[in-house]
């Protein structure tokens, strides 16, 4: 225990803050990439004939692909030596991580969109605003799927929970440090959580009545 204590009152939580803010950063960077992919897929979606066909067909392969696969085929596809308008192009770890995720953001987007758009049709506006909370829980999920980030050793938080828990002696003071982690965690995300859940209520139970008024 006394371990844990030096660890606690040296810079572990700074880094710990750090390596969280990577973890939203790479979340951040997957949603801003999906939005585009996202919408323009919904578009597509709704567009009749062949091409919501093929839309269809591609938003389940990217609703279905795991984060490790994809993960671990961008750092095997791209060659060392590849280069880009002769500028080497190589993949960062946190890009790699976001890119990622990029399959799920997109599919998600793509769903949320195609109701929002639906609600915007039907003349429901307050039903096309749940496009925000719904994406902004994809958000949330994406801070915590970026944690397969540790293993290719990106410095995210959970590869600084694991980097400290290896100093440490007693597998009792590990379990609480991992305790921590889950409660340093868990706090935002779950606030946030919670935030949109009421948001969504609200707007829900808007779309209602705006429904029935119609």
């Amino acid at each position: 225990m006394n371990e844990l204590r030096e660890l606690l009152s040296s810079d572990f939580l700074p880094r710990f803050l750090a390596g969280m803010a990577v973890n939203f950063e790479i979340a951040a960077i997957a949603l801003v990439i999906g939005l585009v992919l996202g919408l323009l897929l919904a578009a597509g979606r709704l567009s009749g004939g062949l091409v919501t066909a093929v839309t269809v067909s591609i938003i389940s392969l990217m609703r279905a692909a795991p984060t490790f696969v994809v993960m671990f085929f961008l750092l095997n596809a791209i060659p060392r030596d590849a280069t880009l308008f002769g500028s080497p192009f190589v993949l960062s770890g946190v890009m790699t991580v976001a890119l990622s995720l990029v399959p799920y953001s997109a599919a998600y987007v793509a769903d949320a969109g195609v109701d929002s758009i639906r609600h915007l049709r039907a003349g429901a506006t307050h039903g096309a605003f749940l496009f925000l909370p719904n994406v902004t829980r994809a958000f949330f999920v994406m801070v915590m799927s970026s944690s397969a980030g540790a293993a290719i050793g990106v410095t995210e938080g959970i590869t600084v929970i694991l980097r400290q828990a290896e100093q440490l002696p007693s597998f009792d003071d590990r379990l609480v440090l991992f305790a921590l982690g889950i409660v340093l965690f868990g706090i935002p995300l779950q606030a946030g959580f919670m935030l949109m859940s009421l948001f969504q209520r609200r707007f829900g139970r808007s779309t209602v009545e705006e429904e029935a008024s119609a």
